[in-house]
């Protein structure tokens, strides 16, 4: 008897075991994948090699990015597609990797051909891979890479860096490197402050150092208040006021919140239009709002600036009168009479889709899905405006991401051109494995869940190897519990082991 119950015990520990060691294996396996991977380096000769070259495209994929499966082929596809082409941009330099807007040369670069511009939609799409020595050295680089001090234009561009490397720690909690970087993030802040003050106490801005040259509300030459430099230093200063805390310099996170609080008032007091209801452009000659909705009218949203009773604003949004256009999103109100007149034919900003402002726009979206009350936008909404964006990025049948297009057929303005392939500058997948599949980093051990995926869109999907606070993270949706054969709804997983879970797509909370 005592024999047979101690065999039946084995069993049992041997059966569970295996279960255990079963639960703990990734749910998707790399090489289920490189069939992309092998497609996209068919698809070009490759003329311009930088670090990481097509031929090593693959090993660097399956040792830095979280990996992802959903039942839409072509959501798919971009996924895989914008990191085989982040990685293009990563370039091996003396003073350590960096990562570059164009593969080309730029006469408007800095050195080793960085542009600022869009440093915190790279900052926020990288901030996912595996190895954070590529954005740790880049950043470097920017702040310290002339002789110790930042390089000559990386206030060329509008920026919300600080922002961006404060959203970074978020997900690797290297509280090491925001303190190392906190005196030169803070110089920078005070410098902002030295050049583009004006008396009002908001920020003001040409168009075309905001990398959004010839739109409708400014100029080349204009120094108008725009809703996106203040909005970038309202972020900025809220990023501060967390990076001086955590490096205990108490009196500067004091004064760095002050700093937000009084653009967040300057922005709704003096750019919100209350006829247009919407977030826009003062002039400086004459004082007055540039009577013009623009896709920056969304970026307060973007950085969680505005009180909720501002979101009427987002009724515009999905609109096919004012943005939402066959092809994406246009950067300014369809019906203007200066929509698409302005352009100089080599950068449009006056109407024209471009993915540096969708995929800002989509991110402020996430923000006020899930943090505001208001009827105006809801998921479904958000997931077809995202569906739009994920069908723009093709060219000529081929995955493709370049500089802006036409909103009503979908054509790449610039798409023949060396300089437009491979663009970096806009953000995807951040916005698939924030919004879609609803990771929302926080700086506490709270892991939270909360997809922007609406009910009834898709009976499953898996974002797996997720490196979050040290901890491998999946989130699964598997509406009936056969896809995955891991239990039916939501669940969440830190290191192989379900910590979470829910019937339907919710938000999901637990300790890390």
């Amino acid at each position: 008897m005592k024999i047979r119950l101690l065999i039946a015990v084995t069993l049992f520990l041997a059966m569970m075991s295996g279960l255990m060691a079963q639960s703990r294996r990734p749910v998707l396996q790399a090489e289920r994948f490189r069939h992309y991977v092998d497609y996209f380096n068919g698809m070009e000769d490759e003329n311009i090699r930088q670090a990481i070259p097509n031929d090593s495209s693959w090993h660097w994929m399956k040792r830095n990015i979280p990996l992802f499966e959903c039942p839409q082929q072509n959501v798919e596809e971009i996924y895989y597609f914008r990191w085989w082409t982040l990685r293009k941009h990563i370039k091996q330099t003396p003073q350590g990797f960096v990562m570059t807007e164009f593969l080309v040369p730029r006469s408007y670069a800095d050195k080793y051909n960085l542009i600022a511009s869009a440093l915190g939609h790279q900052i926020y799409e990288s901030r996912w891979l595996h190895d954070k020595r590529y954005m740790d050295e880049n950043l470097r680089v920017w702040y310290r890479g002339n002789e110790g001090n930042p390089l000559k234009r990386l206030r060329f561009y509008s920026s919300w860096n600080m922002d961006a490397i404060y959203a970074r720690y978020l997900v690797n909690g290297d509280a090491g490197f925001l303190k190392d970087m906190y005196p030169d993030l803070q110089a920078d802040y005070f410098s902002w402050e030295t050049e583009k003050r004006a008396a009002s106490g908001l920020f003001w801005q040409f168009d075309v150092r905001d990398a959004m040259e010839e739109t409708i509300s400014g100029g080349r030459k204009e120094k108008n208040e725009r809703p996106s430099i203040n909005a970038y230093m309202f972020g900025n200063a809220r990023a501060l006021s967390q990076i001086a805390a955590i490096s205990g310099d108490m009196d500067a996170s004091t004064r760095f919140a002050l700093k937000a609080d009084t653009i967040r008032h300057l922005v709704q007091a003096r750019l919100w239009n209350p006829t247009h209801q919407f977030f826009e452009v003062r002039k400086e000659k004459g004082d007055t709002l540039a009577r013009v909705r623009e896709a920056i009218g969304y970026l307060p949203w973007y950085v969680g600036l505005p009180d909720s009773s501002f979101n009427v604003a987002w009724k515009h949004v999905a609109d096919t009168n004012v943005f939402c256009a066959p092809f994406g999103l246009t950067t300014a109100d369809r019906r203007h009479p200066g929509f698409r007149t302005h352009g100089c034919c080599k950068c449009e900003w006056d109407g024209p889709v471009w993915p540096f402002a969708t995929s800002q726009t989509l991110t402020a979206m996430g923000n006020v899905l899930r943090n505001r009350q208001q009827s105006w936008v809801d998921r479904r909404n958000y997931f077809d405006l995202f569906e739009t964006y994920v069908e723009s990025q093709y060219y000529r049948g081929r995955p493709y991401i370049g500089e802006y297009l036409d909103e009503r057929t979908g054509y790449w303005l610039k798409g023949d051109e060396e300089r437009s392939r491979y663009y970096n500058h806009s953000t995807f997948n951040d916005l698939v494995i924030t919004g879609i599949a609803g990771l929302r980093p926080r700086a506490d051990d709270v892991i939270e869940v909360d997809p922007l995926l609406p009910s009834g869109k898709w009976d499953w999907f898996c974002l797996d190897n997720v490196l979050y606070h040290g901890k491998r993270i999946t989130i699964l949706w598997d509406r009936d519990g056969r896809k995955y054969g891991r239990g039916k709804g939501l669940s969440l997983w830190v290191d192989g082991i379900k910590k979470a879970s829910s019937p339907d797509l919710g938000n999901l909370k637990t300790k890390l």
